[in-house]
């Protein structure tokens, strides 16, 4: 994933109303960005100003014409915390063959309905997939004042509707298709992603259940940087 123009490094100053941050530009001017993240981004914002890097639509119209990318987080790493990146990361790097786990084969297709339900992607024909695949982006990391072990967890802050989501998954196990929890990581420090059962414990027993039932779990780590975004490597998960 390429920015054009590329990125912009900013200081942020705060987030409030979930969706508005402000920001100070490299010349001293101040502007209100769009935060697409309905998360708590505990951990990434760390209510003092810090580095961030921020998009241009070039979209006049639109009332927040910039938006949030990524903050500096504990450590000096990078957290991409635009929750809309993932699916188009993940995407991207399925129908380029770049995640052996999961070949492009007859196509990749977004939000797909399974019941009353809503995947993110799945694999096949649309009338018809063959693999379901869910997107979490995790940025859950260790604070400034913890000691940097590379573990980043997901979620941030209790979810229902994850919980919901891993639920559907065992149903689509059940009905006999292929089921994935992909664990997009955008955390420029992580070596390995786990769940936060300190956050959601009801969660991380519903993830080992899923698992116990045959869903898998991917976690695979982004690279992050001013020109753009992609899918680096595979990680490990600790369960």
């Amino acid at each position: 994933m390429k920015f054009s123009p590329h990125l912009e490094t900013v200081t942020l100053l705060r987030r409030y109303k979930r969706f508005m941050a402000d920001v100070v530009r490299a010349d001293g001017t101040e502007m209100t960005v769009h935060c697409a993240n309905t998360g708590s981004m505990k951990n990434c914002v760390l209510g003092e100003p810090q580095q961030a890097l921020i998009s241009d639509s070039g979209n006049p119209k639109r009332k927040y014409r910039h938006t949030l990318e990524a903050l500096q987080v504990g450590h000096g790493h990078w957290a991409g915390v635009n929750t809309s990146r993932p699916n188009a990361l993940v995407e991207e790097a399925v129908r380029a063959g770049h995640v052996d786990a999961l070949s492009p084969g007859t196509g990749v297709e977004r939000e797909v309905k399974y019941g009353d339900s809503r995947f993110d992607l799945a694999l096949g024909e649309r009338s018809d997939p063959h693999t379901f695949i869910e997107v979490k982006n995790v940025t859950l990391g260790p604070g400034p004042d913890d000691t940097d072990d590379g573990m980043i967890a997901f979620p941030d802050s209790v979810t229902v509707r994850g919980q919901k989501h891993l639920l559907t998954l065992m149903d689509v196990v059940a009905s006999g298709k292929r089921a994935v929890l992909f664990f997009c990581v955008q955390h420029s420090g992580a070596t390995a992603a786990r769940p936060a059962d300190e956050i959601d414990a009801r969660y991380g027993e519903l993830l080992r259940e899923a698992v116990q039932k045959g869903v898998e779990v991917l976690a695979w780590k982004v690279a992050i940087s001013a020109d753009g975004f992609e899918l680096e490597k595979p990680l490990p998960i600790r369960m």
